[in-house]
């Protein structure tokens, strides 16, 4: 029996939405910089089976700067940011090239999506691109995706294509997202040194996980990724309720394997045996049964797309310093994410409303609310301010971001950042009420669109 019949036979897991990610390690050789045909062609092969058995694919290959450098003759990337721009302009051309007349061989049309963080820090233009994978998918095509390198500058670069293919997960809310490389999996160490390095096959925290392994891998000449990238992406891709795999790029065909090992087995008809849970257990009758890989378990309270593009999609403009009662408050489920001004301490940086900002603690805080906000008395079921001067001038819009601030002696504070939302008001809006309940924002400020000053929060690390 012949591998496409085997692969096509022996698979029944429902429908899935699946991001690949492939490394420039795994597309051209490091030293020639020729497009390795042999992996490409598994890969191609193995995308389109998936797509046969009805689960919708997309592909995020890096490869445009050593595509570019193979075109070009030259031995290796230049230092300067124009020069691997300017490869990345001529290699990307003939990197989707080569990935179209190899999945045009199998007839799966394909398309290029070519993105920035730039592209999709901006609300609008983040749903738009949303809107065209899932125009693409329903369509039967497999979107290609890359950074668009000939345009990224250090301030909006993804940084590499682990961020990029974990950020495109959580976008299209895929349920495997696959990292190609050129080890097997997660080891506590770099197996290729270290002959006693153990790889981990399930991780059900990152954080965690950190403290048990090294990531001193730092990618080839050629990429920019390593395995710490790969444990970030992994961090982003859970956290929104994807399934992440990382596993070698030599064998594609593994995913088959994989997929089926953590598809759970139902029960027959009339059975009282309930639904078998993965990891399935191996068998003498079914040795070596789980294909190697290191499996990221999916968060089971996913954060909702609006607070998953604001945590990890947005770069923050400023932060927002917040006591530990806050904290507490936000940390929980049930919280809603959303920050009063009562809760603020300090303002860091200037910012403007709707724009991303760090949600920070001051570390061995305990207590410091009292000293950094205004005096407040409480009578029977509201708040009073005591002092409150009643012709304070309201802060006008956001031009007042801009505006020099006074050296706070909370500028010396040191801070952790403990999370991200987005700001209801500017940066000087927000210092002008920190402390204060919310009933004096329309006094204060002369108007008041939201009782909260940050919302969508989401915390990552908890008190």
């Amino acid at each position: 029996m012949d591998s496409h019949a085997k692969i096509v036979r022996t698979r029944h897991s429902a429908p899935s939405t699946i991001v690949i990610k492939l490394g420039t390690s795994s597309i051209v050789h490091e030293t020639t910089h020729q497009p390795l045909l042999s992996t490409l062609s598994s890969v191609v092969e193995v995308v389109v089976h998936l797509r046969l058995q009805g689960h919708k694919v997309v592909l995020v290959s890096s490869g445009a700067i050593g595509v570019g450098l193979q075109r070009m003759a030259l031995p290796s990337k230049p230092k300067s940011l124009s020069g691997k721009q300017a490869l990345a302009a001529i290699g990307q051309g003939r990197l989707i090239a080569l990935w179209d007349n190899l999945f045009g061989q199998l007839g799966q049309p394909i398309a290029q999506v070519l993105l920035t963080r730039g592209d999709i820090s901006d609300r609008t233009r983040y749903l738009n691109a949303v809107n065209t994978f899932k125009e693409l998918l329903s369509m039967g095509v497999v979107p290609i995706v890359n950074e668009n390198d000939t345009v990224s500058v250090s301030e909006i670069k993804f940084g590499d294509n682990d961020t990029l293919s974990a950020i495109t997960s959580s976008m299209i809310h895929a349920d495997y997202l696959f990292l190609l490389t050129d080890v097997d999996g997660l080891y506590t160490s770099n197996p290729r040194k270290d002959p006693s390095a153990r790889l981990i096959e399930v991780v059900s925290s990152t954080a965690a996980i950190r403290a048990e392994v090294s990531t001193a891998t730092l990618g080839s000449s050629l990429g920019t990724g390593g395995m710490e990238t790969k444990l970030i992406a992994a961090e982003i891709a859970t956290a929104a309720g994807v399934t992440t795999v990382i596993t070698s790029s030599k064998y594609p065909k593994k995913i088959f394997d994989i997929i089926e090992y953590h598809t759970p087995t139902p029960s027959k008809p009339g059975s009282s045996t309930p639904v078998e849970t993965l990891p399935r257990p191996s068998t003498p009758s079914r040795p070596n049964l789980r294909p190697a890989h290191t499996l990221f378990k999916p968060s089971p309270t996913p954060l909702r797309d609006l607070k998953s593009w604001t945590s990890h999609t947005l770069s923050p403009a400023g932060g927002i310093v917040i006591d530990p009662g806050a904290h507490s408050v936000l940390a929980r489920r049930d919280s809603g994410g959303r920050l009063l001004a009562a809760g603020v301490l300090a303002v860091r940086g200037a910012f403007a409303s709707g724009q991303a900002v760090r949600v920070l603690v001051r570390r061995g805080a305990e207590g410091s609310a009292a000293s950094a906000a205004p005096a407040l008395s409480r009578a029977g079921s509201s708040w009073e301010l005591d002092g409150l001067e009643e012709h304070s001038p309201p802060v006008d819009g956001d031009t007042a971001v801009f505006e020099t601030q006074a050296v706070d002696e909370s500028d010396a504070w040191e801070v952790e950042e403990v999370g991200r939302g987005l700001a209801s008001y500017n940066s000087a809006q927000i210092a002008k009420v920190k402390g204060l309940n919310s009933s004096y924002l329309p006094q204060l400020l002369g108007y008041a669109d939201s009782e909260y000053v940050v919302e969508n929060i989401t915390i990552r690390v908890s008190p």
